[in-house]
């Protein structure tokens, strides 16, 4: 039955540093408890108690290490194995928190101290974010590991743009160096010492994200790791509400970021049999918003990952003890990070009804499973092709932008602009007068294109994105890994200018893909300083100015043709030599790329309908978000009978409306006609219910401290209700019938203590 399963699946789960307490009882199926320190197999004890499948997790890159830092693991200082800027100082995750650079004395260290959670009993481990900051590369340790890895002394990233692109592509695959080792030590050692096997897993920032980020991890490159079982897409609105500029204006627009975010993150397991859950995050690691601002936009990270139905597994809330039983908005610490820092007098805790809605979400991401997921309009197929190799070349050495201070001095704006606008102020004119002057001087196209908006990728996906096209990520590196990898898709956009191929038979696949049926759009104009570089073989006999030109090739086209759509065996190439990152800088632009885009697809028998919103029927639940920045302002109206999923008494609806920059999960009843009992919502886990001609019995059990609400279709009316806790007491339970849909509204006090109820019909 719905929503009722065991715990072994492992659906939803949190990580958590705290101990047990009834508050983070949020009844999901598994924890990772956080930490390897002391006092971790007692919480691991506690969560097993409690009936939780209790796994590891910890940072790969920075953590509590000191006893290795200060050489009281292995007598020797590991200091020079910090992360460290291009002025030698080290780069800081919190005080005394060094990045590291992954040396393989590292690598031993961490595979000791996780063997204690092995010895605990843990069924899983996750080692997160392995993450090598961009602005880094000058330590001893990194300067080490270049002259192993490239046979050659090491050079300053800043000096060349080969050496930058090197030092780039060493920080990432060093972390891979890293996940291979300690993932396959501790899987022996599991089966050695205990005759059981271990499973292994990376929670990391979506290729998008990092990308943006300027963080070097390897995202794709984690495929080829045969110990690896799968990943945490760690996406939230921290991530998600970074900005992005469209049609001149740089703006937070966290719905559609998350989409894309997730959409990169799924093509980790696609075709693979790995697992992968997504994460969001009730609040984030800036404390510094309010509750209103959270909830927002939580709810539009929820809605953008159940709009992608290949994954149904979720991480439900990273830190739920911050989440329940914090008080925002703080101030953030400015000597350590963001943590939580000296309270504002306005701070609250948690509202009431946002913790309710928080465990009815939890209990609704573990009914995800659905076999029916169909879009309302089009079924894209459409895909923009993203790499690895596209985090190698976010910043520029030395001289390429004329003027050092330029590149920061653009950020800082962007930044105040969004800050602004973030606050209710209307800076939209400002910002496309900036985006002006950004089109006209190529010095400022490409301190833009170097920015933390990360233009080339958005201005690519935003204009499309927000017009109501389901547009996808697609991993390009993929190619090479799986047969028919591109299968999916009847359209993909590929611009070289921010990523490169790293060998050429990617280009052969693509080419393969074209002509097969397949229709690619490129788009580029040649620009991109990297395209000198040796990284993407250009070396020997090639002599091909940019990878675009070895692909025209293969497509017959020659190396350099014009704009326009070009028929190659059973498919099409349409080229337009225009730079990326110049599609978001006006409306025009905008427009005339979305105009070249809708031809293309009409030219291939496939119509796009400009929209607003995105809508996916999935399961008898309707998923929809409606999007503002659109081609227009109209709102959604849905008419039928409906539960309303984000209302925490799951409110009955013949009609729906949701406005632009708004979001729905309705229960749709015509789905579930034929059945007689079901659950449809509840904010406490349901782990058992039966029916019978004269009643029903249904035990549960939510989170301590929340008011938790249930409704349930039952095949007759209810007359009466008894409760009664797994310590004999009764429980004061509300119910209300309701004729149309046929379910009863249960409400109660919980308090992390399971509750039998039965029902007389």
């Amino acid at each position: 039955m719905s929503y009722i399963r065991s715990k072994k699946e492992e659906l939803t789960g949190f990580q958590e540093g705290a101990p047990y307490c009834p508050e983070i009882d949020l009844q999901c199926d598994f924890v990772m408890v956080y930490g390897t320190d002391e006092g971790m197999p007692e919480r691991v004890r506690q969560f097993k108690e409690k009936g939780y499948v209790v796994h590891l997790m910890t940072g790969s890159a920075w953590g509590q290490y000191q006893d290795y830092l200060n050489g009281e693991w292995d007598g020797r200082s590991h200091w020079d194995e910090s992360q460290a800027e291009r002025n030698g100082e080290p780069i800081l995750h919190g005080h005394d928190t060094p990045y590291m650079v992954p040396a393989v004395a590292f690598s031993d260290y961490l595979t000791e101290k996780l063997k204690t959670a092995v010895d605990a009993g843990v069924e899983a481990v996750h080692l997160e974010e392995p993450e090598f900051w961009d602005n880094g590369g000058y330590s001893a340790a990194f300067q080490r590991e270049y002259q192993l890895y490239y046979h050659e002394p090491w050079q300053p990233p800043h000096e060349s743009l080969d050496a930058r692109y090197k030092a780039s592509r060493l920080k990432a695959w060093l972390y891979s160096r890293t996940l291979s080792r300690i993932s396959a030590s501790l899987k022996e050692y599991a089966m050695v010492k205990y005759g059981r096997e271990l499973r292994f897993y990376v929670p990391t920032h979506s290729l998008v994200n990092y990308t943006q980020w300027k963080i070097l991890s390897p995202e794709a490159a984690l495929t080829d790791i045969p110990s690896i079982d799968g990943y945490i897409a760690q996406i939230w609105t921290g991530t998600s509400r970074c900005a992005n500029v469209l049609e001149g204006v740089v703006r937070e627009r966290t719905f559609e970021t998350a989409y894309l975010e997730y959409g990169i993150m799924q093509e980790l397991v696609r075709g693979t049999g790995r697992k992968m859950w997504f994460l969001h995050d009730p609040i984030e690691d800036n404390p510094s918003y309010t509750w209103e601002d959270y909830r927002r936009n939580y709810l539009k990270t929820a809605v953008a990952s159940l709009l992608h139905p290949a994954i149904h597994t979720y991480e439900i809330c990273p830190w739920p003890t911050r989440v329940f039983k914090g008080r925002y908005p703080r101030v953030p610490k400015l000597t350590s990070g963001m943590a939580p820092g000296a309270e504002l007098p306005e701070t609250k805790a948690i509202p009431p009804s946002y913790a309710t809605l928080l465990c009815s979400m939890v209990q609704l991401f573990g009914d995800m499973d659905q076999d029916e997921a169909v879009f309302d309009g089009v079924t894209s197929g459409v895909g923009v092709l993203m790499a690895d190799s596209g985090l190698y070349q976010r910043s520029y050495p030395d001289g390429v932008v004329d003027g050092p201070a330029v590149s920061g001095s653009l950020d800082e704006s962007l930044q105040r602009l969004t800050a602004r606008m973030h606050d209710g102020e209307d800076c939209s004119a400002e910002s496309r007068a900036l985006m002006e002057k950004v089109a006209a001087d190529p010095n400022l196209t490409y301190a833009f294109i170097e920015s933390g908006v990360f233009p080339n990728f958005f201005g690519m996906t935003m204009p499309l994105l927000k017009y109501g096209l389901p547009v996808r990520p697609v991993q390009l590196d993929n190619v090479r890994r799986f047969p028919g990898y591109l299968d999916d898709y009847t359209t993909l956009i590929l611009s070289y200018e921010f990523i490169k191929p790293e060998s050429p038979d990617v280009n052969n696949a693509l080419a393969a893909w074209v002509r097969g049926g397949g229709t690619l759009v490129y788009i580029g104009d040649g620009s991109d300083p990297y395209h000198q570089i040796k990284g993407w073989w250009n070396t020997g006999k090639a002599d091909y100015l940019n990878p675009a030109e070895h692909l025209f090739e293969m497509l017959g086209l020659g190396r350099a043709p014009g704009d326009g759509v070009y028929p190659v065996g059973a498919g099409r190439t349409a080229v337009w030599n225009q730079a990326p990152a110049l599609l978001c800088t006006s409306a025009a632009i905008a427009e005339k790329y979305r105009s070249f885009i809708r031809e293309v697809l009409a030219g291939g028998g496939q119509d796009w309908e400009y929209c607003n919103r995105l809508t996916l029927r999935r399961g008898p639940y309707l998923i929809s978000a409606v999007m503002d920045e659109s081609v227009n302002e109209e709102p959604a109206v849905f008419r039928g009978l409906f539960a309303d999923m984000l209302e925490n008494d799951y409110a009955i609806r013949t009609e729906k409306t949701v406005r632009p920059d708004e979001n729905a999960i309705l229960f749709d009843f015509s789905k579930i006609e034929g059945e007689a009992c079901r659950i449809v919502g509840c904010s406490a886990r349901v782990n058992s219910l039966d029916c019978n001609e004269k009643g029903f019995r249904m035990e549960i059990k939510g989170a301590g401290s929340i008011h938790a609400w249930l409704r349930i279709r039952l095949p007759k009316p209810v007359r009466a209700i008894n409760a009664v806790d797994e310590d004999g007491n009764a429980v004061s339970m509300g119910f209300v019938w309701d004729d149309q849909t046929r379910t009863v509204l249960l409400d109660y006090d919980s308090n992390a203590k399971a509750v039998t109820v039965t029902g007389s019909f």
